[in-house]
């Protein structure tokens, strides 16, 4: 409860006055961590373990490893696979973490070894491996492992979350129009399926279509109008973005929407909007502000850009 409220100190004193500690409670711990964002604590109290670690923890640190991906993480993230490989080659979810970290790490190799040594291969094993090559820039592998996918399994909602991504990276409306033509119908008004095509049709240079699932969204939120407003950027489109930008409440934006604008109003040489706007947000992060200097940058503004 507490790691839930981010009290982490009081969680701490509490877990150091219990003197005998099982994996149930090195979990527990080790979760409110992750759930902080404390991915060097776990890998500390995982190297502070005096008793053997179970599935769940091995889990729980997998996942820290591949969300921390640094030296350290590496080392400790192989050093459990390797521990492990063996005795838990049938538990599907430690070798499915596995892959997420080794695919952080760019470990593709190694990654693929893993995925091929699970025997029965679930949905979420697929998805882990086709996110992976995403990550790493290998959207044909991607493809490949979906049609590999349909011989034994119904894809899901995830998957061609993960697919639409795929078509988004490579921007070949061909191989986008091939796999929207495969998303059932039930899923295609699902919110989380129809950001995500807002997103691909707009980087495969289709904005009618992305328009037009926008405007099928029943309640559009930050992310549906976020990917509308990259989309007409992306598209040359710059006042249909900072007008569709207008309709929403600053208060609603994020860092992603702010630059979305940005770039968009840098694209079509909108100046005065891209001041206006920038002017307006209250907190203005450093990649916001990098934003604005490329845009000045840009219309060779170079004066404004370096004040």
């Amino acid at each position: 409860m507490l790691m839930k409220f981010g009290d982490i100190k009081s969680a701490e004193n509490i877990f150091y006055s219990i003197k005998n500690k099982d994996n149930f409670t090195f979990g527990a711990m080790m979760k409110g961590y992750v759930e902080n964002d404390q991915y060097e604590k776990v890998l500390d109290l995982y190297e502070e373990m005096n008793i053997k670690p179970d599935d769940i923890i091995y889990i729980i640190v997998l996942n820290a490893c591949a969300g921390l991906s640094n030296y350290r993480a590496m080392n400790i993230g192989k050093q459990i696979l390797q521990k492990i490989c063996n005795k838990w080659q049938n538990n599907k979810i430690i070798l499915t973490s596995g892959i997420d970290m080794l695919m952080t790490f760019g470990n593709v190799n190694d990654a693929e070894y893993l995925f091929r040594s699970i025997q029965k291969k679930d949905i979420i094993a697929y998805g882990a491996m086709m996110n992976g090559y995403n990550m790493n820039n290998q959207p044909l592998k991607c493809f490949e492992l979906f049609e590999e996918l349909k011989q034994n399994l119904v894809p899901d909602e995830i998957i061609f979350n993960i697919l639409i991504g795929t078509c988004a990276q490579i921007g070949l409306l061909s191989r986008c129009k091939f796999i929207f033509n495969q998303i059932p119908l039930h899923m295609q008004h699902q919110q989380r399926i129809q950001n995500a095509l807002v997103s691909m049709w707009g980087k495969a240079g289709s904005i009618d279509k992305a328009y037009n699932v926008f405007q099928s969204v029943a309640s559009p939120n930050i992310i549906t109008h976020t990917s509308m407003i990259n989309a007409f950027g992306l598209n040359g489109m710059g006042f249909e973005a900072v007008n569709l930008y207008k309709q929403i409440s600053i208060d609603q934006c994020n860092d992603i929407t702010h630059i979305c604008v940005l770039n968009a109003c840098s694209h079509s040489r909108l100046f005065n909007q891209a001041r206006i706007i920038f002017n307006d947000i209250h907190i203005k992060t450093e990649k916001i502000i990098t934003t604005m200097v490329d845009c000045l940058s840009r219309l060779c503004l170079f004066d404004e850009a370096e004040r």
